[in-house]
């Protein structure tokens, strides 16, 4: 509980200057679990030391509240040599730790004892201690206590050297030219003029940190200018951020010269490197949006919208992989035990992917039609039966808007499987039907029609020429079929829907011309005398193709390329009597 009442006092006076305010509440949340986890050992041993980090910290609490003998219950010695001269040597170490420490106390929380090269199994080395010429290593060892069992205490050979460390920093004592209430006086296990020097450090770093920032700008916009750009509002994004780490950077270096009490100290670096991986994270993430979008708007610039919406993926999955590494390394600087943490991920990993396979192939699937850039945003596309505008390309699925309004969500694993047509892609749009003629028809009044037909595509500006082909194909009990196939030359579909309706309209005036009609899907019963053909217009039909039978100009098996070249464009489209010609300047537009 004392732990918690100092960490959480000295967090708020830090953050109270340092920090925005709406972060002290997340952070504040965040160092709640921040004391040890319980283990099987601990339970048997009442004074915690079933870790390296746990006996320090154990030692440096109990010393700090002035109960040196339970302090010297944390030192590798001899119960009779603890009874003489435990509490001086407690005292003394204490002293050393406060003023010559340097180390980390945290990071060594398992029970067996962190691997380090050159240690012996069963010994931790947590840091060392300077003073003058001196260096002495802060190990510990780990003993078979009785009735604690497998313990960890300070060890003998550190205790050793602990005068020799106490008289060379009680030489170098900065304490003894300053006043006496200041030195004397402790708040929170620290001395009144560490807590003033400290807090005036708050302001001066943060003045300095803004000044670096200040002047890095300087050689920024420099570098803006000269390439035409003098927008700087890309680095004043993360300038907050920025700012944070680079005042607490200063104050840290500060607060090592200070050489607070190792415990405060130790407290104090944890809350401090919160805020550095907080500011760490917020310019990584700011970084990351800022390129992306930039990345993201240079390829829909130059077209490639796929790319684009690839990288909006990307971002999508960029951000929370950010933030989870943020909530992880303040989660490893609280001394949690990120192998064991990581490796239930794992493991939780493995089992979410069994249970989310389906998610997992959406994801995979969305990434493969993206890199693709089978279809964009925007895109008319067929997927299966169903036909619609993409609307988007999430992680999950894809949204598409049909004709009828509603906004289907295909999963991106079966997009990926089906067979898809993008209707958008088309560079031409094929025109095909069938005319069925009456089975009495003569085969001159067929020749008629198919040559009128195939010279009506011929001249029709937006028929591709080369793709025509009109031919008769079938001679059946009920009709003559003739096939008609073409391209028109658009993209649009209203456009094409309305040269369609036009090249139909005319195959029809065709059919009226040639003397006969198409035939019905029915059977007629004659009743009466029936003129059938219109005689005249039959007649006239027949005299033509026999006119160019007798010229040899007959146009089977189809008209003399010459000829061809020379129908282009013939037609009016749209027709003289179309209301379009009608308005200023759309007579000319499409002869």
């Amino acid at each position: 509980m004392l732990r918690l009442r100092q960490t959480t006092l000295l967090l708020a006076l830090y953050l109270s200057v340092v920090l925005p305010l709406g972060a002290q509440a997340a952070l504040t949340q965040a160092l709640q679990p921040a004391a040890p986890a319980a283990n099987t050992n601990a339970a048997t041993d009442p004074l915690g030391r079933n870790t390296p980090s746990n006996a320090i910290l154990g030692f440096l609490k109990a010393a700090q509240d002035g109960d040196y003998s339970i302090a010297a219950q944390y030192l590798q010695m001899s119960a009779a040599r603890r009874q003489v001269e435990g509490e001086q040597t407690a005292s003394k170490l204490k002293f050393v730790l406060d003023h010559a420490f340097s180390g980390n106390l945290s990071r060594y929380n398992q029970p067996e004892g962190t691997p380090q090269e050159g240690v012996a199994l069963g010994r931790q080395k947590l840091g060392t201690m300077t003073a003058g010429d001196v260096e002495v290593d802060l190990d510990l060892v780990r003993v078979s206590d009785p009735s604690a069992g497998k313990i960890w205490l300070i060890s003998a050979d550190t205790l050793a050297k602990i005068p020799e460390l106490s008289d060379q920093v009680e030489a170098r004592q900065v304490e003894h030219k300053l006043p006496t209430f200041l030195v004397k006086h402790q708040f929170a296990g620290m001395p009144l003029w560490q807590w003033a020097a400290m807090l005036l450090a708050i302001p001066v770093a943060a003045a300095l940190g803004w000044l670096i920032l200040a002047l890095l700008e300087v050689p920024l916009r420099w570098w803006a200018r000269r390439r035409g750009q003098v927008e700087v509002a890309n680095w004043r994004s993360v300038s907050g951020p920025a700012w944070l780490l680079a005042g607490t950077i200063i104050h840290q270096a500060f607060i090592v010269y200070l050489r607070m009490p190792l415990l405060p100290r130790h407290y104090y670096f944890e809350v401090t490197s919160v805020a550095l991986i907080l500011s760490g994270t917020w310019i990584v993430w700011r970084f990351v949006r800022w390129s992306l979008h930039r990345v993201r708007t240079r390829a829909l610039v130059r077209g490639h919208a796929g790319t684009g919406s690839l990288v909006l993926m990307g971002e999508r999955i960029l951000k929370p992989a950010i933030f989870a590494l943020g909530v992880l390394a303040v989660l490893g600087n609280l001394g949690f035990n990120m192998s064991t943490a990581l490796a239930g991920l794992g493991i939780g990993g493995l089992a979410i992917g069994f249970g989310a396979q389906k998610t997992i192939e959406n994801l995979f699937g969305g990434v493969s039609v993206l890199g693709d850039e089978v279809f964009r945003v925007g895109d008319v596309c067929r997927f299966g039966d169903r036909t619609g505008t993409v609307e988007d390309i999430g992680l999950r699925s894809t949204r598409i808007r049909t004709d009828e309004r509603t906004l289907v969500a295909i999963p991106n694993g079966t997009v990926a499987t089906i067979n898809l047509e993008n209707l958008s892609r088309r560079d031409k749009i094929l025109f095909k039907t069938n005319l069925s003629l009456r089975v009495d028809s003569k085969p001159d009044h067929v020749r008629f029609v198919l040559t009128e037909v195939r010279k009506l595509l011929y001249s029709h500006p937006k028929i591709e020429p080369a793709s025509v082909r009109v031919r008769l194909t079938d001679v059946a009990a009920s009709a003559l079929s003739i096939e008609v196939f073409a391209y028109i030359l658009t993209r649009e579909y209203n456009e094409y829907a309305a040269i369609r309706e036009d090249l139909l309209l005319r195959i029809l005036d065709v059919v009226e011309d040639s003397g006969g009609t198409l035939a019905l899907p029915s059977q007629t019963l004659y009743l009466s005398r029936d003129a059938g053909m219109q005689q005249q217009k039959a007649e006239n039909a027949a005299k033509k193709i026999a006119e160019l039978r007798n010229g040899k100009q007959l146009p089977f098996p189809d008209f003399h390329p010459d000829e061809i070249s020379s129908f282009k464009g013939s037609i009016e489209y749209p027709p003289s009597e179309s209301t379009l010609r009608s308005q200023p300047g759309d007579g000319n537009k499409n002869r």
